[in-house]
């Protein structure tokens, strides 16, 4: 997750495209852009990576002051089920969120060590889900939580094998 928090003030040129975009979709469902909706909308465009709620609920706080946290937690809610704001389970059970942009929902990874998120292609694990539903007649959703493991630098780190060794469950 980042810690980085959007300056107050109107959203730039791209986050504007996006509400636009976003308010036609809501209205074509019945419903409208709320001052909630447009602001954590504003926030997860105006700030870098995948925000915890209350990284969003900050960055709302200093873009529309007015917008009770209640009301962020409903927008969020609102915008994962009209699919433009994804969220994903991480490690020890946070929650982080981000816009699905052109790419729609897809995959994340997230290192253990240093929790560097990781965006992955959608259809990575499409032949495990098909063999999950051949086998079990399960099916996968795998976009709502993340695969852990380690980053390339985590995993090149030094020490790395002796650490990892000495406290597996495994390690002999």
């Amino acid at each position: 997750m980042t810690s980085e928090v959007p300056s107050p003030g109107s959203p730039d040129p791209d986050a504007q495209a996006l509400l636009a975009a976003v308010a036609v979709q809501l209205r074509a469902k019945g419903e409208r852009m709320s001052a909630p909706r447009r602001a954590v909308l504003t926030a997860l465009a105006t700030t870098a990576g995948h925000l915890s709620t209350e990284e969003i609920a900050t960055a709302v706080a200093e873009i529309a002051p007015q917008v009770h946290r209640t009301s962020v937690y409903r927008a969020l809610a609102a915008l994962s089920e009209l699919g433009v704001v994804q969220h994903v389970h991480l490690g020890h059970g946070a929650t982080a969120y981000h816009l699905t942009g052109t790419r729609g929902p897809h995959l994340h990874a997230q290192c253990r060590q240093c929790g560097r998120i990781i965006d992955l292609p959608a259809d990575l694990l499409v032949s495990v889900a098909d063999r999950m539903g051949a086998l079990h007649g399960f099916e996968l959703d795998a976009t709502h939580v993340a695969l852990s493991g380690l980053c390339a630098d985590c995993a090149a780190e030094p020490n790395f094998e002796e650490h990892h060794h000495k406290h597996s469950p495994i390690a002999t």
